[in-house]
């Protein structure tokens, strides 16, 4: 799965090398890409964050490109724009699909309501729409439990959850590293690292008892979730891979999931950020 980052592409490219190096692997890969932020350090006319015509063309040309491909699976929509107009979303989006160079649909950080919403005008267009919601889900953020799982599943849309780790809160850590993604996400979601924390001193205590590491477990819970189709995990090296295998396979009985709702009932709903939804939940 690749994704056009902060880096202007530089994971497509990296991707496309990879691809052009292995013949015959284009095919055996699901891959993904989205649109949405700006692919350029200066901000220009039709480069700000946001949905239109012009990006989609101009940013699925640049990453078909980059990847040294034919074509995308999953073209993803990075964040809900209530700017733009049914017409040119969906008509900019059926032409894309129409001429081969995306599959699929998908979308990320969409709200419930966005949703429903964009799946009916996609419906009453007679267009497959959205097959896929990328949103935020873990054990200590479980809002989308309130509104966007709900919808997914409801309207068929399969859930690809992002940090089911909680940047590294849910790995067994005691302490975060200064200026880490654990630390970053420690400010963000008003949680602190450390034997003081009940919640996650309890949440070790039950993966002893299981014998299992605290990152599968709290994999295997993200995966239980019936809108769940699957979890992306954000690893930076090659033993940070170990137990992934283990967290697809592992069923977590209903005692075992209990256990699990009573430890971090207190994260269900609860805001990141005020405001509505998704910015609530989403960056």
């Amino acid at each position: 799965m690749s994704m056009a980052d902060r880096g202007h592409g530089r994971s497509e490219e990296i991707i496309g090398r990879w691809f052009a190096a292995r013949p015959g692997k284009r095919d055996q890969v699901v891959l993904a890409t989205k649109v949405y932020n700006p692919m350029v350090e200066t901000i220009v006319p039709n480069e700000e964050r946001g949905f239109s015509a012009y990006k989609v063309r101009k940013h699925l040309s640049d990453s078909l490109r980059r990847l040294q491909t034919d074509h995308i699976d999953l073209y993803q929509v990075h964040h809900i724009d209530r700017r733009v107009a049914p017409e040119e979303f969906w008509g900019t989006l059926e032409n894309v699909v129409a001429g081969g160079d995306v599959l699929y649909v998908g979308s990320s950080n969409f709200p419930g309501w966005g949703l429903a919403k964009f799946q009916m005008q996609a419906l009453s267009r007679g267009f497959l729409g959205l097959v896929s919601e990328q949103t935020m889900y873990s054990l200590v953020c479980r809002a989308p439990e309130l509104e966007v799982l709900p919808a997914a599943l409801d309207f068929g849309i399969g859930i690809l959850a992002y940090m089911p780790l909680a940047g590294g809160l849910l790995t067994g850590k005691l302490r975060s590293l200064e200026r880490s993604r654990t630390a970053q996400v420690e400010a963000e979601y008003g949680i602190k690292l450390g034997p003081e924390n009940q919640q996650f001193a309890a949440f070790s205590a039950l993966c002893r008892e299981l014998g299992e590491k605290e990152h599968v477990v709290a994999i295997a819970w993200t995966l239980n979730h019936p809108a769940m189709a699957s979890a992306i995990v954000g690893v930076r090296t090659v033993q940070q891979l170990d137990g992934l295998e283990r967290a697809a396979e592992l069923k977590l009985g209903d005692e075992v999931m209990a256990k699990l709702d009573g430890i971090f009932s207190i994260n269900r709903g609860r805001p990141l950020r005020p405001g509505p939804a998704p910015e609530a939940y989403a960056w």
